[in-house]
């Protein structure tokens, strides 16, 4: 699908009151939400480890933290990555379907995703 630009609310799970809204985009081919350097400073985000990704033009050893983000109306806590070189946030598929959210190929804007819980008996 490619890239869908929208605002969001986002923070620091611990500090909720000192949120921010920002410009985002969602690209559907990436995995994790990625925040630049200068964001995850401001929110004073805790660096829990590192994953290593592998982008358009290399691999990279990048750090890895939670945010909370509401879009829509729609909030989450969720897992991302924290980048030196990326200028503007970028929305993966993990926070898009924890959100319930998918992107409307048809209008390329954002719309509500239908959430499974799936089980199966094993007898």
């Amino acid at each position: 699908m490619g890239h869908v630009n929208f605002k969001l609310k986002l923070a620091n799970p611990i500090e909720l009151e000192k949120g921010i809204e920002e410009s985002a985009i969602v690209d559907t081919g990436a995995t994790f939400t990625t925040l630049p350097l200068s964001i995850a400073n401001n929110l004073n985000l805790k660096v829990i480890g590192k994953i290593k990704v592998k982008t358009a033009t290399k691999t990279e050893l990048l750090d890895q933290s939670y945010a909370y983000i509401e879009i829509n109306n729609k909030r989450t806590v969720t897992p991302v990555l924290i980048s030196e070189t990326l200028d503007r946030i970028l929305i993966g598929v993990i926070t898009l379907e924890s959100l319930g959210l998918a992107v409307d190929p048809t209008t390329g804007q954002l719309k509500e995703a239908e959430i499974l819980l799936l089980t199966c008996n094993l007898i």
